[in-house]
């Protein structure tokens, strides 16, 4: 499949979400003609950033109002589309009802939005947005990988509505997404997994729970010192070139981990306290496991989720999308240093 007539639109859901402003912005700059969907159309401040991006790009952006939760709520906007870049799904990891506050809009808003894509005949292709949360629950699930490393064939089976909730409304959403692509022959679908997303957004003012992350090791929060997990990491910016090269490059397939580096929260905070450590209380160690087990509930923590995570290494494979997708990444020290920048603005 090869889509070259940027005359055509192409549509991105969750238009005012962080990575999806990236991904707006890549498409306007490019000169495509972007239907970008937002609950409210009268949220005005949402907007903002978005209109700021397209005053200054070749291309042209059109709001429309869609529903994860409401089926047939993006066929109009997905009129006379190319690419389908459905973005949309809740990132949060504090909520009252696992199912309805993160299940239901992630599977249901993919049906929802893939439904849609059915019924449009001029989509070619879907580029989707899932996360390594579907690929693993827990670090210590590397412990039973081939080659202890994840790739994009392994599938987290260790999640559940109650254990790691927003890591399993990542791993259905994209099932449902796959049986539902695998039921027809129009149009593909690529995946785009990325690991914990940093870097500067297009607003200063973002609601990701990345911003939370980056607040916290900056402003005093953490200050004692940061649990001993290892992460993945890669900047906005690096994310949304991924879900372009995912769209336009016709020999793209399947799953993608989109990941800069095996890193960890300590690495992070070590990066920031060479710029800022006589400037913000940023931690330099690591809490003592035991402590965080004892403690972690009084903060809403399992105990589970921390025996499962903590000390255990974070490793994964990201070169397919090097190969396939020709992603190149930028340092992990110049995201997060980029990314507080930006925050003291905010």
């Amino acid at each position: 499949m090869i889509i070259t007539d940027k005359q055509k639109p192409v549509l991105v859901t969750g238009a005012t979400g962080y990575v999806a402003g990236r991904v707006v912005e890549k498409l306007l700059h490019e000169g495509f003609t972007v239907h970008a969907t937002v609950r409210k159309l009268t949220d005005t401040q949402k907007l903002e950033p978005l209109n700021k991006v397209a005053a200054n790009a070749p291309g042209k952006l059109v709001f429309f109002e869609a529903d994860l939760l409401k089926p047939d709520s993006f066929t109009a906007a997905m009129q006379d589309c190319q690419v389908v870049f459905h973005t949309a799904s809740p990132f949060t990891l504090s909520v009252k009802n696992a199912q309805s506050d993160l299940v239901d809009p992630a599977v249901n808003g993919t049906r929802n939005v893939l439904n849609s894509v059915n019924q449009t005949n001029t989509v070619k292709r879907v580029v989707l947005t899932s996360s390594c949360a579907a690929i693993y629950g827990d670090n210590i699930d590397l412990q039973n990988t081939p080659g202890k490393v994840f790739t994009e064939d392994i599938w987290n089976t260790s999640s559940s509505l109650t254990h790691q909730p927003y890591s399993y409304s990542k791993v259905l959403a994209e099932k449902e997404a796959w049986k539902i692509d695998n039921a027809q022959s129009r149009w593909d679908l690529v995946v785009v997994n990325p690991s914990l997303v940093i870097g500067p957004g297009i607003s200063a003012t973002g609601t990701s729970e990345s911003y939370n992350l980056v607040k916290q090791l900056t402003d005093g929060t953490m200050k004692s010192g940061v649990p001993d997990l290892s992460i993945g990491v890669v900047d906005v910016r690096d994310l949304a070139i991924a879900h372009y090269n995912a769209a336009f490059t016709p020999e793209a397939k399947g799953r993608y981990i989109v990941s800069a580096a095996n890193s960890s929260l300590l690495e992070l905070a070590l990066m920031l306290r060479e710029k800022y450590g006589n400037t913000f209380p940023i931690p330099k160690k690591k809490l003592p496991k035991f402590l965080l087990i004892l403690i972690g509930p009084l903060f809403g923590f399992k105990r589970k989720m921390l025996k499962q995570n903590l000390g255990f290494p974070f490793i994964a494979d990201n070169s397919k999308g090097i190969k396939e997708l020709g992603i190149s990444y930028r340092p992990v020290k110049d995201s997060i240093i980029e990314f507080v920048e930006q925050l003291k603005k905010g």
